[in-house]
Parts: C-alpha cells; sequence; structure tokens
C-alpha cells in the first residue's frame, strides 16, 4: 500500500518510519493550538498503534478506527465550496451509463480520420463538489484540482459501408478511495490537505493517515496515456490505474510488476525509436525526485533517485532522441514549514530554477543541470537535439496558480486573487523582478519560451517565442514528433476576460505555433524580440475548449508534421451544451469541420489523448 498525500502536480508520500515520524512530529505542533477539551482526546490517541495497511478500506475494520470516525464526525464538518453561476460548468455531472450514439450535429468527419477513442480525465468531485473542513483547528479546503477523476470518451468506429459510428460515454475512475467513500460509507470521508490554516491541514494529514493509511485521496484526474497496447489513467499522488478503453471500467493499479513504488507522473513521455516511457515520481520525503524508464513492453524498468535537496512540484518531463529532461523550478512542498505555520505547497519567487539534462538510463552524478532564469513552467511542448545543444520549449509563467492564495490573501479571498491573476488587460511586459510579480494584474500570464542548452560549453540561452498579447497554456504536439525537431506545435489560449471574471481559467480559442517563421519586434520596454508566427482558431462567444489534442491523418498520406486533426471538447455557456469539435490544421482560422453535440454536458477539465484503434488492447 503506497500511503500518499495528493498534491496535484507532485505526490507526497508518507508511509513506513517516516510516517510514524511525522505523526509524532504532528502532535507536538498540534498541541498548542488545541483547547483544552480537545487535548485529552489526542493525547488518547497518541497511544494508538501506528501501522502500514495493505488495504485503505481494511483500516475501518479495527475499533481504534471507529474511535477515529467517531471523533472526525464530531470535530469536523464538510461545507460545500459555492460555485459562481459563471463557474457552473467546473460542477461535476453524473455518470451518463450506457454507450450513447451520437451524430454529426454540423459537418462530417473526413473518410481518412483515424479509427480510435479521444478520451479526456477531469475533476469530477464526488458528493457535490468541492469541500472545505471545519474544526476546532480552523479551515482545509480542496484546491480547484482536486476531485475524484472522470474520463469521458468519444468513440470513432467504421461499419461495414465506411460509415461513421460516433459513441460516448463517461465514468469515474474507481481508485481505492474512491471505493472507500463512494461504495462503504456514501460520503466524504477524507478531510482536504491541500489549502487552510495550517493546524488544520496537519490535523487532516494526521487523521487521514491514522484511519485510511493514506493521508489523502487517490484523485486520478490528471491525465490518460497509452504504453505497450494498454491505456491509464493517472495523477502524480499515486500508482496509474488502467481502464478498459472499451467500458472505461478501472482495473489495476499499475506498478511495473513492483518495480515502482512512488507517485508517477501525470506527464511521462515516450521516447523517439525506442518507444520506451520516461517517467518521474516526486515525494515531500527523500528520494524527492525518482527518475525511471520503461521498457517499450512494460516490463523492465530502470529507475534513478536525482538526490534533489528540496520537493518539488514538478508536473512534466521532457525527451529527446538521447536525453531525458528534468524541470527543478520553485514550487515546493514542505511539511516542516507547514508545522511552523506556513503553506504546504508554496511558490517562492525567489528561489532558484534549473533544468537537468541526463542520459536516458543515466544517473544523479550523469545529470548535466543548467541555470536558468526563475520562473514556473508546468508544461513542455517538445524536446530535442541540435548541434550541441537541447532545445527545451514549453509554457513559462512567472507565478504559479497551484494551490491558490497563501497566507497573507487567505482563501477566502480566492476569487480576488484569481481574478486578478488572468486579468491580461494591462499586460504588455514581462516583469522580471521577483519583487514585482503580484503588483500588477496578470501574474498568471504564460508565454512560449524556449531555452537552449549547451552541452559542450554549459552556457544558457533563453528567450520568449510569443508575444504579451495571448496568454497560453495546455500545449501539445503531433505525437510522432515527441523528442524531435519540429515545425509546429498547438496551444490553448486564456480568454483574459473570461478567466477573470469567473475567477477560474477558461480557454476561448487555440494557437497554432509556427516554429520555424519568426519576426522582429520592440517590447513594451523598447526591447528588440525575435517572436515566432502564431495562428489562432477562436470559438464563438462563451464557448470555451478543454482537453485539445492532434489526431494525425490515418493511413501516412501526408508527409507533413501537421497534416491532420484537432479535437477538443467545447462547452456553451449560453445553451449548457458540450460539443466535439473536429478542426482541420491546414485551415487552421476557419470553422471547425465537423461537431458533434453530447448527450449531456462535459465539465472542464484537464488532459487528454487519441488512442487510435491499432493500440487498443
Amino acid at each position: 500500500m503506497h500511503q500518499l498525500m495528493a498534491v496535484p502536480s507532485c505526490a507526497l508520500q508518507v508511509n513506513g518510519s517516516f510516517q510514524t515520524h511525522f505523526i509524532s512530529e504532528s502532535f507536538n505542533h498540534l498541541k498548542t493550538s488545541l483547547s483544552s477539551a480537545a487535548k485529552p482526546l489526542f493525547k488518547e490517541l497518541q497511544q494508538l498503534p501506528i501501522k502500514k495497511v495493505n488495504n485503505v478500506s481494511e483500516t475501518m475494520k479495527n475499533t481504534s478506527g471507529k474511535i477515529l470516525d467517531a471523533l472526525v464526525n464530531s470535530m469536523f464538518k464538510f461545507v460545500d465550496q459555492p460555485l459562481l453561476p459563471s463557474q457552473k460548468n467546473f460542477a461535476p455531472v453524473e455518470e451518463i451509463g450506457s454507450l450513447v450514439e451520437i451524430n454529426c450535429t454540423e459537418g462530417e468527419i473526413p473518410p481518412d480520420f483515424a479509427e480510435g477513442v479521444y478520451i479526456r480525465n477531469g475533476n469530477n468531485p464526488l458528493f457535490g463538489g468541492l469541500k472545505s473542513a471545519v474544526s476546532i483547528f480552523g479551515q482545509s479546503h480542496h484546491s480547484w484540482v482536486d476531485g475524484e477523476g472522470m474520463l469521458h470518451a468519444v468513440y470513432f468506429k467504421k461499419d461495414q459501408n465506411g460509415r461513421w459510428i460516433i459513441s460516448y460515454k463517461n465514468r469515474y475512475v474507481e481508485t481505492e478511495t474512491f471505493k472507500l467513500e463512494k461504495h462503504i460509507h456514501n460520503k466524504p470521508c477524507f478531510l482536504p490537505v491541500l489549502q487552510g490554516d495550517a493546524s488544520a491541514v496537519l490535523a487532516a494529514l494526521l487523521l487521514n493517515g491514522l484511519r485510511f493509511g493514506a493521508v489523502n485521496k487517490y484523485f486520478s484526474n490528471t491525465n490518460v496515456f497509452e504504453h505497450s497496447g494498454r491505456v491509464y489513467s493517472v495523477t502524480e499522488n499515486y500508482l496509474p490505474q488502467e481502464v478498459d478503453i472499451s467500458t472505461l471500467e478501472t482495473l489495476s493499479d499499475w506498478d511495473v510488476n513492483g518495480a515502482w513504488d512512488r507517485p508517477f507522473t501525470g506527464h511521462p513521455k515516450k521516447a523517439p525509436s525506442s518507444g520506451e516511457l520516461v517517467i518521474m515520481g516526486t515525494d515531500a520525503k527523500k528520494p524527492y525526485y525518482v527518475l525511471g524508464v520503461i521498457s517499450a513492453d512494460g516490463k523492465k524498468l530502470h529507475k534513478a533517485d536525482l538526490k534533489f535537496k528540496r520537493s518539488v512540484l514538478s508536473h512534466d518531463i521532457g525527451v529527446t532522441q538521447k536525453y531525458n529532461v528534468i524541470i527543478d523550478h520553485p514550487l515546493t512542498v514542505d511539511i516542516q514549514r507547514l508545522a511552523m505555520g506556513g503553506q504546504l505547497m508554496k511558490y517562492e519567487k525567489e528561489g532558484f530554477a534549473r533544468i537537468g539534462v541526463m542520459p536516458r538510463y543515466g544517473d544523479a552524478e550523469s545529470v548535466k543541470w543548467f541555470e536558468v532564469q526563475t520562473s514556473c513552467t508546468f508544461h513542455i511542448l517538445n524536446c530535442f537535439e541540435e548541434g550541441d545543444e537541447v532545445v527545451v520549449r514549453g509554457c513559462r509563467a512567472l507565478s504559479s496558480l497551484i494551490p491558490g492564495p497563501d497566507g497573507d490573501v487567505g482563501f477566502n479571498n480566492k476569487f480576488e486573487w484569481f481574478s486578478k491573476g488572468f486579468n491580461f488587460a494591462h499586460h504588455t511586459k514581462d516583469v522580471s523582478s521577483a519583487d514585482d510579480i503580484f503588483a500588477e494584474p496578470g501574474y498568471f500570464f504564460s508565454r512560449v519560451y524556449e531555452w537552449r542548452l549547451n552541452m559542450v560549453s554549459g552556457e544558457v540561452e533563453e528567450k520568449n517565442l510569443t508575444g504579451t498579447e495571448f496568454s497560453m497554456e495546455f500545449p501539445f504536439i503531433n505525437d510522432q514528433v515527441t523528442g524531435l525537431k519540429h515545425k509546429y506545435g498547438y496551444t490553448q489560449v486564456v480568454d483574459s476576460m473570461a478567466s477573470s471574471t469567473c475567477g477560474m481559467g477558461k480557454f476561448g480559442s487555440l494557437a497554432k505555433l509556427y516554429l520555424e517563421e519568426s519576426y522582429a519586434t520592440t517590447s513594451a520596454e523598447g526591447k528588440c524580440e525575435e517572436l515566432i508566427k502564431v495562428e489562432y482558431h477562436k470559438f464563438e462567444e462563451n464557448n470555451f475548449c478543454n482537453g485539445s489534442v492532434f489526431v494525425a491523418r490515418h493511413g501516412g498520406k501526408g508527409t507533413e508534421e501537421d497534416d491532420g486533426w484537432i479535437v477538443s471538447f467545447v462547452h456553451n455557456e449560453e445553451t449548457d451544451v458540450t460539443q466535439v469539435h473536429v478542426i482541420d490544421t491546414s485551415r487552421f482560422g476557419s470553422e471547425a469541420i465537423a461537431k458533434l453535440t453530447l448527450p449531456q454536458r462535459v465539465p472542464y477539465g484537464f488532459h487528454g489523448t487519441f488512442v487510435s484503434m491499432p493500440s487498443q488492447s
């Protein structure tokens, strides 16, 4: 049993001797904040044995578990986090049940579109939505990235006459903790742990660990990936769950035949040519960062502790022909900071950032590190080798919107904090001073960025590739060029006005990046910049996309990298109807060539993939 805390895009694993030490230390810190009436209860709890369990549900079968349940039920109250009208499509939906056949509302699917499954993951919280827990310790809260994973799948299949049969299905990813709350208790059990008053978060970590052997839930809500003919759902707080692509049934956890015993990145990458899967797992205790290489058949594993000196929320990893690319930025997880009254997770704006380049089967000593300007990079567009350089491209911001506002702002003011961060109306310059990040609106602004890392000289050249007109995130490419030099990339584009009004990110258009076509311009500070050409696909007003992926043309007729389509879930907030749009990348600025109306709305979510029919087992 892997005893973990679900930290979005980072894993906090608490088990064995570390859990015993953590619980002991937590008691010491909590004593100072307990009322005299509550102290005797915690004195009694302190005498309870701490043991590792093999199944999270087994803990509830003993007497101490019942005592703990009664204690939590009497001291803690779960409260719904309210949603504004503009946040309606962030609310969860129910499972639709059987597969539902759908039709093209507009246009048609081209005959050379690939047969397969477009599948997207996203958070769909149980019991009506995200929660806060209120107690004598204060409040702890779910973050906007918390919530159980739900898969939404659109199936593209041809009948014997070549006619398209298209259908839709959704289903929860049923992790162990999902089953515990939904099928055994049918109510919230795990206390929120990512945000809130330090004493309340400590109490939540402690009580979750004592009750369930796991300090937070396994959400599995971030991404979907395929390897060796199998499909997996994943969030980096735990192992991936294999799912049956036909039914979306959750089958089992995947630990690479017992060889991987820690969290698993939400963005594994297939190495070019070899088909090996490069992964990593981050943790709140040493080893903080372990990198893994899984063989193409999914049976063998090479892993290496990279000997980080801090725990970081590193959400993505890159690959080239020969190397693995590691992001180390100052978004840190620190239990000691929490115990001293600070945040569990925090973006340290004055901290350091670096990028590591490691031979595919290397170790910590083989990593060549490059110090780069302090920033936050959640998502890598692509990496490749060019001469003596390793080129890294990604979406770079100067702050982090995970987990949310810190103690200086407070959870109760989170709307104002997010609203100000998404207000890009006057964002005309790239703030370089750490002291200025939060001084003006628009601190979530993200630009496509390039780092050129010289493996011989050790020098770094870094620059913006896109301007200050639009903020871009959730980048993706034609997967066939992963790890190789490429001409094109794609991103979702933030609608600043809608996001600022809502206080949550909404994407009103898509961008196509022409990485080999550039032009010179002058920035607001009078600096000369060489930016790439960008083309936009704009959705209708109050329509927003998510989970966009590139689908290459089937049959190999095209030789160009951009020969294919983008598919994306698009929600109309005026009609409350969700569609899947199919966009021809050769006519990117034109209307979608096909629109498929779904039988129920699909909440905004995270990442997806397209699994072609030959890949399905």
